[in-house]
């Protein structure tokens, strides 16, 4: 057969074309042996099945496993120009617990998988039911990924709050197999000038320091209104700093730096006080992991993307769905 347009092919070129075809797809002949039985050269056959492809008698669906979004994923990246997108199931009707751990789970087999092959300085906030659900739900990686794990905000707070902050900065650098680097500060402090002090301490500097060194972040997207845990650790904010922010346009923040709806950073007093990571350090992160979802994170997680927070998602079907909506609005 010649290379023929396809309007010029006849019967008998159309019917040997679909045979190569089903031969060839459907039981798994393979191009020599097909070749063979024709008496023809394989690159005939090849050029027949590329033939087939190109008048559509073959054509390539792809079947989306059940619990996958790939399409939702895609709609995803595309609207906020995301690097990746990684969207879970969650039942429908789950409350807030049931989605956070649906979530961690989802986020585990990915940083499982993103995070190994390949050494990482990688940054993670304090403070988050989310990463905690994560972190628990982690197995050791086969190669040592990273050679530290530092803390983006402060972690110091009342005593039970603490020592869950500090099991997830632990428990991370453990399956990662690498050092980890605390922030001993609390997250936010009662005035500038205190927050200038600490630091300038040494320890709290060279943290600092290391901040700048980051390839990877790994963050929870917070509400205004504080989770339970943030507020047992007394590192929320304020009702006084809430109205204030509120008052700015405040949607959300990632290690206690706050933004609006469009993603644009509220400065401040409360920013002045925060003991975290500068956004714009942050932002300059090049891999950037947002893990967050659930019906009141769809305003921050929308604030984050807008703003070019985080560059990867990782959060449930609902928020995705709601996401791509207010995109298209």
């Amino acid at each position: 057969m010649t290379e023929d347009a396809p309007a010029r092919l006849s019967t008998s070129q159309l019917r040997q074309l679909t045979r190569v075809a089903r031969l060839y797809h459907e039981r798994g002949v393979r191009q020599a042996e097909i070749a063979a039985s024709l008496g023809v050269s394989q690159a005939k056959v090849s050029r027949m099945l590329r033939r087939a492809a190109q008048m559509g008698v073959v054509r390539t669906t792809v079947m989306i496993a059940p619990g996958l979004h790939t399409d939702v994923e895609e709609h995803l990246e595309q609207a906020y120009g995301l690097s990746e997108a990684v969207v879970v199931d969650v039942e429908p009707g789950a409350g807030a617990k049931e989605t956070i751990e649906a979530i961690g789970a989802g986020a585990a087999a990915y940083l499982e998988t993103a995070l190994n092959g390949a050494e990482h300085r990688i940054g993670i906030s304090s403070w988050s039911r989310t990463l905690l659900a994560t972190v628990e739900r982690m197995r050791p990686v086969g190669m040592r990924p990273s050679s530290e794990v530092i803390q983006l905000l402060g972690g110091v707070g009342a005593p039970r709050a603490q020592s869950q902050a500090h099991r997830l900065l632990e428990d991370f650098a453990r399956v990662l197999g690498a050092e980890p680097v605390h922030l001993h500060a609390p997250g936010m402090v009662q005035d500038a000038q205190v927050r200038r002090r600490l630091m300038g301490d040494p320890a709290l500097s060279e943290v600092a320091e290391r901040w700048r060194r980051l390839t990877v972040a790994v963050v929870g997207i917070g509400t205004i209104e504080p989770s339970a845990l943030l507020a047992e650790s007394g590192n929320a904010f304020a009702s006084e700093d809430r109205e204030a922010l509120l008052a700015e346009g405040a949607a959300g923040d990632i290690c206690h730096r706050v933004f609006r709806a469009d993603g644009s950073p509220i400065s401040g007093s409360v920013d002045q006080r925060t003991i975290s990571i500068p956004s714009t350090e942050f932002r300059a992160i090049p891999q950037r992991i947002g893990i967050a979802g659930g019906e009141d994170k769809v305003a921050p997680v929308h604030g984050a993307l807008a703003g070019g927070w985080v560059n990867t998602l990782i959060t449930d079907l609902h928020t995705a769905e709601r996401l791509i909506d207010e995109a298209s609005t």
